[in-house]
């Protein structure tokens, strides 16, 4: 009786999965979550660096844009969920030109102008496999350099991922611009206010099979962006696999958290569409020390690309951080 019984949860259990996965439709959004504001987007971007190839470990040929200066620093800046990296590029300029750091901005696996597979990775814990080989990189380029890992909203989480990873240590720094934390902590508004529409049932089944190492069905689509029409020119990544949804996003960010005992700097626009900036001093603070700066007024587009952060971000940099740690 025990084996039957013990049959039938497990036939119950891949059951419940495989009904799960098969639900084909996204999470539906409430008439107020009108998403983010893309107007900050159309920028000039004349004198936008151009995009360079580095090799990442399995072989593949990724970029990246780099931002050159006098400099005893380096920041790999990480671009957020559904476009890639050209649009940090006011930031970058800021950065670089103000002698602060040279600035290197990938277009992550997954996406850019002309990615090998637009929204999926290979496995889970692949990007922060590549920004370890970027890193690399630049420490070649730059072998005394401090090194600052950094990024915005999906970027920042990665960011956050990244520190607890078996790499943490290779970030002399923190820097995170409205980072992503969990789709459910209480930094989020819902649906990340209308930007992201996630196939919940379909990644509760997907969890649920990966829990008991099944990993064939990982390439499904698990999230959607509502990215407006006149936002959108052919570059942007509108939908993700569940791996690369997985890999985009801290692990654990309360562990994730704790592992960061480096200097630590996290800005957020109090008009963030997608988080609740109120929330994030109260929530890091748990788990980690650090400086938190609202910025009155900024959108979550707006922290990357507005004048508002840079004197935060000068006065930051400015200061003095722990030499590289090789």
């Amino acid at each position: 009786m025990a084996v039957i019984s013990i049959l039938i949860s497990v036939v119950v259990y891949f059951g419940i999965a495989a009904v799960l996965i098969a639900s084909g439709e996204p999470d539906k959004l409430a008439p107020q979550e009108q998403g983010l504001d893309f107007k900050d987007l159309f920028l000039d971007y004349k004198g936008l660096p151009e995009l360079k190839p580095f090799p990442a470990r399995d072989g593949a040929e990724l970029s990246y844009r780099h931002y050159p200066s006098h400099s005893e620093k380096v920041l790999i800046l990480l671009h957020g969920s559904g476009y890639h990296s050209r649009y940090l590029f006011p930031l970058a300029r800021f950065i670089s030109a103000g002698g602060l750091a040279h600035v290197y901005t990938p277009d992550l696996r997954g996406h850019g102008p002309s990615p090998v597979r637009r929204g999926d990775v290979d496995y889970i814990g692949q990007l922060e496999d590549d920004v370890a080989d970027l890193i690399a990189l630049a420490r070649r380029e730059h072998p005394d350099a401090t090194v600052i890992v950094g990024g915005h909203s999906s970027g920042g989480g990665l960011a956050v991922r990244f520190a607890g990873s078996r790499y943490g240590k290779e970030a002399d720094a923190y820097l995170l611009l409205s980072p992503f934390l969990k789709y459910n902590a209480p930094t989020m508004r819902p649906h990340s206010g209308g930007w992201a529409q996630p196939f919940t049932r379909r990644i509760v089944g997907l969890v649920m099979l990966n829990n008991v190492g099944i990993r064939w069905f990982n390439h499904l689509t698990v999230i959607r962006f509502n990215m407006p029409g006149q936002a959108r020119d052919g570059s942007e990544t509108l939908s993700y696999s569940f791996r690369l949804n997985s890999a985009y996003a801290p692990q654990n960010y309360e562990k994730d958290l704790k592992a960061i005992r480096q200097p630590l700097l996290v800005v957020v626009g109090t008009a963030d569409e997608a988080f609740e900036a109120s929330q994030f001093k109260p929530v890091l603070s748990r788990y980690t020390t650090g400086r938190v700066v609202l910025l009155e007024g900024v959108s979550h587009m707006g922290v990357v690309v507005g004048n508002e952060i840079q004197p935060v971000i000068r006065d930051w940099f400015r200061e003095p951080l722990p030499p590289g740690s090789r």
